[in-house]
């Protein structure tokens, strides 16, 4: 049976239940600076609502889960049926949904939006890291497709809806969507020009074939993914 042997005097008591958004004041102050009048008392409350979330006991509660509890590929369903599925903690899927719900995947579309949203980012991965790969991924994708804008007018809108839809079915069916990347390869990570996977045009308008091998896909539970490739322009 163990037994009490000494009292620990000298460790200071869990950070918990705190506002990590006020307690920044470089942060509070660069907002103050960088967003116009207008915007800065909603999103002051925004970031201080966001702030307590990210200080709260739950949040850090739900990092420990997600952190404990590793993505796992599920290869094959029970009949022996592909699926190559990821499945993720629930916990993961609550910080994923709050990130969301919190305006990080959507900057694009309402005012003082990268300074909120990168404020925000600040404040909420400060609970765990890891889910803010694919917040900031999907974010970070809307330029790309609009280059295209009829790509972009049926996809952007998904990408910065608010909405955390979880689970395997088609982009259409679902009011949110996630983007991944396939970037690296093993020969060219930051170096896009030693990239050799190739894009070889179709016959539809703005298809391709893609050919070559990546050496990760980051988040690959997302609903579509943003693959780097040398087309015939370059």
């Amino acid at each position: 049976m163990a037994t009490s042997t000494h009292t620990v005097t000298n460790q200071p008591p869990p950070l918990v239940a705190y506002d990590v958004f006020t307690a920044d004041r470089a942060l509070a102050e660069a907002v103050e600076r960088h967003l116009d009048p207008a915007v800065r008392a909603v999103a002051r409350r925004e970031l201080a609502e966001l702030g307590r979330a990210a200080g709260s006991a739950q949040a850090q509660r739900w990092a420990v889960q997600a952190d404990t509890n590793p993505p796992v590929l599920r290869t094959h369903d029970r009949h022996g049926n592909r699926i190559d599925e990821v499945d993720f903690h629930p916990a993961w899927h609550r910080l994923l949904g709050r990130a969301v719900a919190s305006g990080l995947t959507n900057a694009w579309g309402r005012p003082g939006g990268h300074v909120r949203r990168a404020a925000g980012f600040l404040v909420w991965s400060q609970a765990e890291a890891g889910h803010g790969c694919p917040v900031s991924m999907t974010h970070a994708a809307v330029p790309a497709l609009r280059v295209d804008p009829e790509f972009a007018a049926e996809w952007e809108p998904r990408l910065t809806s608010g909405v955390y839809a979880q689970g395997l079915r088609p982009a259409a069916e679902k009011p949110g969507v996630l983007f991944g990347m396939g970037m690296t390869e093993k020969q060219g990570g930051s170096d896009v020009r030693a990239i050799t996977t190739r894009a070889v045009p179709l016959a539809g308008a703005g298809e391709y074939e893609l050919t070559g091998h990546k050496w990760f896909c980051s988040a690959p539970m997302s609903d579509a993914f943003l693959v780097l490739a040398q087309a015939p322009g370059g």
